[in-house]
C-alpha cells in the first residue's frame, strides 16, 4: 500500500500480467471465465461512515465471496496496525481470517478494494493456482481480481495529488487499467462509469490505449502500416533462411521444420497464449484457449 509515498507508474510488470491472464484461462477454462461477465456492482460493496465498521466489513467480504463463487468460504475480518493494506491466513478453510490495516477504520470506502485482493488470495489458494515468488504471486492476485470483475475497486482506490497519495495492490495504476480494458473488451463493459477517482480514470485511459496495441500487431490485419512493412521484411528474411528466425523487438516468430511450410507464431491479444499458423496470406485463426477468432495476413 502506497500511503503518502511515491506511486510507481507505467507497465513494468506487463509480462507477468499477461502470463497471469493465460494462467487464468488454463486453470478456469473459457466457459468458467464467461460466468464472470458481470462485475461487482458499486452498490453491493458501498461503505459509508455511518455503517458499523465490523458488520459492514463482513457484509462486503460476503459479497466478494459470492462474486468469486466461494459459497463455502467464511471470512472473519479484523483490523490492526500494519505496514501492508491487509493480510489473509490461507489455512485449509472453510474459515479464513483477514486483517485490514487500521487506516481503513477511517477510510471505509476503500475496504472493498482491500478485500477484493485478499478474497482473491483465498480463491487462488482453493484453485491451487500460484506463481513462484511473492511479487509474481501478488501480481497474479491483482490481475485475477481485476479480470474476474472486482479489480476496478483497486484502481478506484488510487488517488494522488501534490500533497498526498494512496494506491492499493501491486500493479501500477496503468496496469490495472490495462487489465480492466482487456476485461471490458471481452464483456462489452465500461468500468470507467464507476470511478470516483479522477486519477483512476486517467490511468484506465492509458491502460486501454496499451491494451489496444495488443490487437494491432502483425500478422493481424488490424496492424498499422509500419508494423505490416516490418513483418513483410522479416517474413522475406525467414523464407530465405528457412529456419527459426525470431525478430528482435516483435512478438511474432517464424519457424520452419525441415522442408515443411513456414509458420508464424504470435500471442493471442485476448489471453496471450501463442497461436501458430502457416505463412500463406489471408487466414482466419482461432485461439484454442480463449476461442478468439483473429483475421490475419501472414
Amino acid at each position: 500500500m502506497a500511503n503518502g509515498g511515491p506511486v510507481e507508474h507505467g507497465f513494468p510488470h506487463l509480462d507477468t500480467v499477461r502470463a497471469s491472464i493465460t494462467a487464468l484461462y488454463k486453470r478456469l477454462s473459457y466457459d468458467t471465465i464467461q460466468t464472470f461477465a458481470t462485475s461487482v456492482a458499486p452498490v453491493d460493496v458501498a461503505f459509508c461512515d455511518t455503517d458499523d465498521l465490523h458488520l459492514g466489513a463482513q457484509r462486503v467480504a460476503r459479497e466478494l465471496v459470492r462474486h468469486y463463487r466461494l459459497p463455502d468460504a467464511r471470512l472473519i475480518v479484523g483490523f490492526r496496525e500494519m505496514t501492508h493494506a491487509a493480510h489473509v491466513e490461507l489455512a485449509a478453510g472453510p474459515e479464513y481470517f483477514v486483517e485490514l490495516n487500521d487506516r481503513f477504520r477511517t477510510h471505509r470506502r476503500d475496504i472493498g478494494a482491500a478485500l477484493a485482493h485478499e478474497v482473491m488470495h483465498v480463491c487462488l489458494h482453493r484453485l491451487g493456482l500460484s506463481f513462484p515468488g511473492t511479487r509474481e504471486n501478488e501480481i497474479l492476485t491483482d490481475t485475477a481480481a481485476t479480470y474476474l470483475g472486482a479489480g476496478w475497486l483497486l484502481l478506484d482506490a488510487y488517488r494522488e495529488d501534490a500533497a498526498s497519495s494512496q494506491k492499493l495492490g501491486y500493479l501500477t495504476p496503468e496496469e490495472f487499467g490495462y487489465v480492466l480494458a482487456k476485461r471490458a473488451r471481452l464483456f462489452g463493459e465500461d468500468p470507467s462509469v464507476w470511478f470516483t477517482s479522477a486519477q483512476a480514470y486517467s490511468a484506465y485511459a492509458q491502460g486501454r490505449a496499451r491494451a489496444r496495441r495488443d490487437e494491432q500487431q502483425p500478422p493481424m490485419t488490424s496492424a498499422g502500416w509500419a508494423g505490416r512493412r516490418r513483418y513483410a521484411r522479416d517474413r522475406r528474411h525467414a523464407q530465405d533462411l528457412r529456419s527459426a528466425s525470431p525478430a528482435s523487438g516483435v512478438a511474432y516468430v517464424f519457424t520452419s521444420e525441415g522442408r515443411g511450410p513456414l509458420r508464424v507464431s504470435f500471442p493471442c491479444p485476448t489471453c496471450h497464449q501463442r497461436i501458430r499458423v502457416p505463412v500463406r496470406g489471408r487466414v482466419r485463426a482461432r485461439c484454442g484457449l480463449c476461442r478468439t477468432v483473429l483475421e490475419c495476413d501472414t
